[in-house]
């Protein structure tokens, strides 16, 4: 690597791990890469290496995985081999993977430990459950993914919420704050992040029946009005309660996280106005110019809270 000869060999492997997982966000999430951004400088490649976990993980079990042959049982091995690997770098600082060794990095920077790396795993592992069942194989104990039900709260406080939290460890972590406000930091980060998963869910309703065979906001059956209309009231509760805990965040963190929950606001009120049989077969999106202006508004509101802070 040109211009890094001076590096040590580990802070040079670091570096280009850390690039490595630059790309992953590069290939798989334009709005994610806008946001990321907008963060200060000292949080923006931390949280890049969370996604980038993240990503791969997911597309373990939806679909890549799968289009390169591998079996469901092939799937979950590969899941749990991946998910060691996570554990004994987060330990010991050192993987073979480049991935994971820039996730290792943040979580030992940030004191992510396994209280949220194993749920985010045992979400992925729910994901595979289906296909394991239909071929025979074993599997992990498994509900159906009904509105508010246990496996529903149970996989999206795995494979989002925790997320918010791994980000907030980040966010935080030079920051003294007290007990209280630690805790509605936790909560708007696990509101924040159910949010995201639920509207997710709801743009990729088509995908995820027909190629993935998963139902994640009903119960087996086809996405009505009421239904719709329940989802969206819990997606604007949750929205609002992430968008009180805001101005607690560190202002380097702020803008970007504004600019996530605009963006998803926008999403929310696309989703709202779209009649569900139409959710179910083409996915809601935001276009460049609606999310750069999304952005801007993000970074006028700063001053603004500010200006509101030195006045209280």
């Amino acid at each position: 690597m040109a211009g890094l000869e001076h590096l040590t060999p580990f802070a040079r492997y670091s570096l280009a791990s850390e690039r490595a997982a630059d790309q992953i966000i590069r290939a798989y999430s334009s709005s994610f890469g806008m946001a990321t951004k907008l963060l200060g400088p000292r949080h923006r490649t931390h949280v890049r290496n969370i996604y980038a976990l993240v990503r791969v993980a997911d597309e373990l079990v939806d679909g890549a995985a799968d289009g390169a042959g591998l079996s469901p049982i092939e799937q979950l091995e590969s899941l749990q081999q991946l998910e060691r690997e996570t554990e004994l770098a987060r330990r010991s600082g050192y993987s073979s993977n480049p991935v994971v060794q820039a996730f290792a990095g943040t979580a030992r920077v940030a004191g992510i430990d396994a209280d949220l790396t194993a749920p985010f795993f045992t979400s992925m592992r729910m994901d595979l459950q289906p296909h394991q069942q239909a071929s025979g194989a074993l599997s992990l104990e498994h509900d159906a993914f009904r509105p508010g039900g246990l496996a529903h709260d149970r996989y999206v406080y795995g494979s989002a919420e925790v997320v918010g939290l791994m980000c907030l460890r980040v966010f935080i972590r030079d920051e003294s704050l007290t007990a209280t406000e630690i805790s509605a930091l936790e909560h708007g980060a696990r509101r924040l992040g159910a949010a995201f998963q639920n509207i997710n869910f709801l743009r990729d309703l088509g995908d995820d029946r027909d190629r993935l065979g998963r139902d994640y906001l009903g119960s087996g059956e086809e996405m009505d009005a009421e239904l719709q209309a329940r989802w969206i009231a819990t997606v604007r509760e949750q929205l609002g309660d992430a968008a009180e805990t805001l101005p607690l965040l560190p202002r380097d963190a702020r803008v970007a996280v504004g600019c996530a929950l605009r963006l998803f606001e926008e999403l929310t009120n696309r989703i709202a106005r779209t009649p569900a049989e139409a959710l179910q077969r083409c996915r809601v999106r935001v276009g460049t110019a609606t999310k750069a202006r999304l952005a801007l508004q993000a970074l006028l509101d700063l001053p603004r809270a500010a200006s509101r802070e030195a006045a209280a």
